[in-house]
């Protein structure tokens, strides 16, 4: 796996952990 690659998927996992945890404070 490439660094790009890499960074594409932590950016994209650490975006979703994000709007999990905004969607459990707004409950």
């Amino acid at each position: 796996m490439s660094t790009f690659q890499a960074l594409m998927l932590m950016l994209a996992f650490g975006s979703f952990i994000i709007a999990l945890l905004t969607y459990i404070n707004k409950k």
